[in-house]
């Protein structure tokens, strides 16, 4: 560790969030120690802007957010801030509906930024999207005929027994324009963003925002959408609960989401005295 300005990328579900889906009190006070000593901390997610923002501002954070594995990055308290925002083509998302039905996966969700489309109603889904019926109505029937934009994200909701089998076919007929990624626990879903989107490249923007090097970058995740981020942090930390291939690309290993290994982590690099 030494003296200058590090970035401190955090992933949600299964590296700062608990298995409850809370923020410890543990981790508050040190992501706030470290932001005093003048480091830089960011929200880098698989989830939509809106199932995030209540940590974003529970943290009292004021920097950009990485959300749908780097499909669209912002800044929710800075309007003038630029927004890369990467949606998949509308053609190939049908094609991907098309596959999910003819495997009759449990639902699919599309998001085209605060907008939602469910093809079938679905209280698990409903309970990840995190929106209010006032402000974003929640659109629910037949996302072929729906879905008339390019969506930012789908989310599958599959069957387990078909992970891999789809998984398989997504990437027969599809790797050329898409990235999907599995979701950590608590949810079992696939996340398919466009070609080349990943947590790094909107990481390496932000980076670059901040004149940070890579070699000044922290990065915690648990899952195969953090793969690409951690390899580019000088500083990969995979949680104790991580797969197994994260672990082999991170250069650190931390504890467990369920033990704050996040907190843990930055507390032991930054030297923090947690009095």
């Amino acid at each position: 560790m030494n003296n200058k300005t590090h970035l401190i990328a955090l992933d949600l579900d299964g590296t700062l969030l608990t298995d409850k889906q809370t923020v410890s009190e543990r981790s508050k006070k040190i992501i706030q120690k470290v932001r005093e000593l003048g480091h830089i901390v960011v929200i880098a997610t698989g989830r939509p802007h809106r199932a995030s923002l209540d940590y974003y501002n529970e943290l009292n954070l004021d920097t950009p957010m990485i959300n749908f594995n780097g499909a669209y990055l912002h800044h929710p308290t800075d309007q003038k801030w630029k927004v890369l925002h990467s949606p998949l083509p509308l053609r190939t998302a049908k094609s991907i509906v098309q596959t999910c039905y003819d495997m009759e996966v449990q639902n699919i969700m599309a998001e085209v930024l605060s907008d939602v489309y469910i093809d079938r109603y679905d209280t698990k889904l409903m309970e990840i999207v995190h929106t209010s019926k006032e402000e974003n109505p929640i659109q629910i029937g037949s996302l072929k005929n729906q879905l008339k934009e390019d969506p930012t994200s789908l989310l599958i909701h599959p069957r387990d027994e078909h992970i891999v089998e789809l998984r398989k076919n997504l990437d027969r007929d599809h790797a050329s324009v898409i990235e999907h990624r599995k979701w950590g626990a608590p949810w079992n879903m696939i996340e398919i963003v466009r070609k080349g989107m990943n947590k790094a490249v909107a990481l390496q923007r932000i980076a670059h925002y901040y004149h940070i090097e890579p070699n000044q970058i922290l990065a915690f995740g648990d899952e195969d959408n953090d793969l690409e981020m951690l390899d580019y942090a000088g500083v990969g930390v995979a949680m104790g609960n991580a797969i197994a291939e994260l672990k082999a690309v991170a250069k650190h290993e931390t504890k467990t989401n369920q033990q704050d290994g996040v907190a843990d982590f930055i507390e032991r690099y930054f030297q923090i005295n947690d009095k």
